[in-house]
């Protein structure tokens, strides 16, 4: 067995963020022409559901002008359509559509088929630890995203 450096919580907090980044990046950027943003608008809003084009945007970090180009872009495709918010009926709240998870379904049976194919490459012991390692790390993965602050998506910003 080959011996690993110990490594503390900044080595491994790195490594983790090399491995985030690397399957995120991976995640985003195979999407038949779908730009970084557009990918990450869709998962966001299969992720939390209907909101605020205004929200939206600043959860992504893009003009509001932007986003309301995006969002276009995505009802054109399908995509996304524009709701009503059930606690003020003169706000569009923007909300993927079926055809919309879909895509993302069919994207990630991809990407899952892929990452399969190169674990079944590994020997078995690697498996298993790299499964004992996930069953580590995703709790602390899921704690931290819920400890990102989210937008607020009922009072505030204007309506779209």
């Amino acid at each position: 067995m080959d011996e690993t450096p110990e490594e503390g919580p900044q080595e491994v907090a790195a490594a983790l963020d090399e491995l985030v980044t690397g399957m995120a990046t991976d995640f985003l950027s195979d999407w038949r022409g779908m730009s970084l943003t557009t990918a990450a608008t869709l998962a966001r809003l299969e992720r939390e559901g209907p909101i605020r084009l205004t929200v939206l945007a600043a959860a992504e970090g893009v003009t509001q002008p932007s986003m309301t180009v995006l969002v276009q872009r995505l009802e054109a495709q399908g995509l996304a359509s524009r709701v009503g918010d059930p606690q003020d009926g003169r706000v569009r709240l923007v909300a993927i559509t079926d055809a919309g998870r879909e895509l993302l379904a069919e994207r990630r049976r991809a990407r899952d088929t892929r990452v399969a194919g190169l674990l079944a490459a590994l020997p078995e012991q690697d498996v298993r630890a790299l499964s004992e390692a996930m069953h580590t790390a995703l709790p602390i993965v899921r704690r931290m995203l819920r400890e990102t602050p989210r937008p607020r998506t009922s009072r505030g910003g204007a309506t779209s």
